[in-house]
């Protein structure tokens, strides 16, 4: 079992091996996770118990998209409460945890590599506060603002300082790290906070960030909420697809960039074997023990051989679709997936961001897989 200390390591690697690859990817701002245009939301659906859920998951034939339903979701009303400050928090430093006082909150910027530390501001009912953004996020309201993140999700401390921030949050998947340090070396107060990939970061980040911001009470009150929200989407999956499990999906990870060659296979702590088994799949890259990510291998993926592949749209886009991806990577048109042409693609800033907005993106999944539209 991994001690607390191993397993920050661990993830602190893993961030920074998607910040590489990000980078590698030669990401332009809004090339790599524009909520725009690479998240539509649904305007109408109906609830997810209604839908006309498939008999037989494992006979459909075709590529599908999931999307987020327009009122998926709202974040809290703080009312007239106001942040209880200073407090003295904990921040998750790659050279070890720091003590950091903060002592003000009204001008706030949150990055990280899928905005989900803004979209956790924003749950909160602080969305007002913030005065920059990272380039994947584009909640209400925050449109307008100036992104402070560039290539490669690079930032640009320039950018950040003519902002006056009282204070940045962050993960470590945006920088670099020492590029980050020196807002706090300029007098911004800088937090660092990491937790684990999976279904269970939008309520442990919802709790960090609350108590950063001292607002620890709504803080708890959002992560009770998305935890709920959550646990009523997977139920409502697990109870219209089939019990057996040679009946479900074998389901697979796959991140592209196309230009430049990149094909990696998402496993072990990256949170998509959480994605997939909340939507009553088989992960495949877990049975098989593939951690972190890595580059797929022809023999890797035909043994896996995955029902369904997962990717982001704009990595599909990236690679000329579904019919070009397999004529690049012949190995795939090998798996059921790739005979079936069964994909699902979602927006990149969305399906492993693992915010507040969780439950909605299990929620488009799960339309995208057991009910797909031709």
């Amino acid at each position: 079992m991994l001690t607390p200390v191993s397993r920050s390591l661990r993830l602190v690697s893993l961030a920074l091996s998607v910040f590489a690859v990000a980078a590698l990817a030669g990401c332009q701002p809004g090339s790599y996770q524009a909520f725009e245009a690479s998240a539509p939301l649904a305007a109408d659906v109906p609830p997810l118990e209604d839908i006309a859920w498939l008999d037989e998951p494992l006979s459909w034939q075709g590529p599908s998209t999931a999307v987020l339903a327009a009122s998926s979701w709202e974040p809290l009303s703080m009312g007239d409460y106001s942040p209880s400050l200073p407090v003295t928090v904990t921040s998750d430093d790659l050279s070890g945890p720091q003590e950091v006082t903060v002592n003000n909150t009204e001008r706030i910027i949150a990055v990280d590599m899928s905005g989900s530390l803004a979209q956790t501001v924003w749950g909160l009912g602080l969305g007002n506060r913030l005065v920059g953004r990272d380039i994947s996020t584009t909640l209400p309201g925050t449109e307008n603002l100036p992104v402070v993140t560039g290539t490669g999700h690079s930032i640009s401390v320039e950018s950040v300082l003519e902002l006056r921030p009282d204070i940045v949050l962050t993960d470590g998947t945006v920088g670099p790290i020492d590029v980050m340090l020196q807002l706090r070396q300029a007098g911004i107060t800088l937090v660092f906070i990491r937790e684990p990939a999976g279904l269970g970061q939008p309520a442990a980040q919802a709790r960090r960030v609350g108590e950063v911001l001292g607002v620890p009470q709504q803080g708890e009150l959002l992560a009770t909420q998305v935890d709920t929200e959550i646990a009523s989407v997977v139920d409502t999956i697990e109870r219209n697809i089939p019990a057996e499990r040679e009946s479900r999906l074998r389901i697979v990870f796959l991140y592209l960039r196309g230009a430049n060659g990149i094909y990696y296979l998402f496993g072990d702590e990256s949170g998509a074997g959480d994605l997939i088994e909340a939507v009553g799949g088989i992960d495949v890259a877990g049975e098989i023990g593939w951690e972190g990510l890595r580059p797929m291998t022809d023999e890797a993926l035909i043994s896996a051989n995955p029902d369904l592949i997962l990717v982001m749209s704009h990595g599909l886009e990236s690679v000329g679709g579904v019919d070009a991806l397999i004529e690049k990577k012949p190995a795939i048109g090998l798996t059921n997936a790739g005979q079936n042409r069964r994909f699902v693609d979602m927006a990149d800033a969305v399906v492993l961001g693992f915010g507040p907005r969780t439950p909605a993106v299990l929620d488009g999944l799960a339309r995208a897989i057991y009910a797909p539209t031709p």
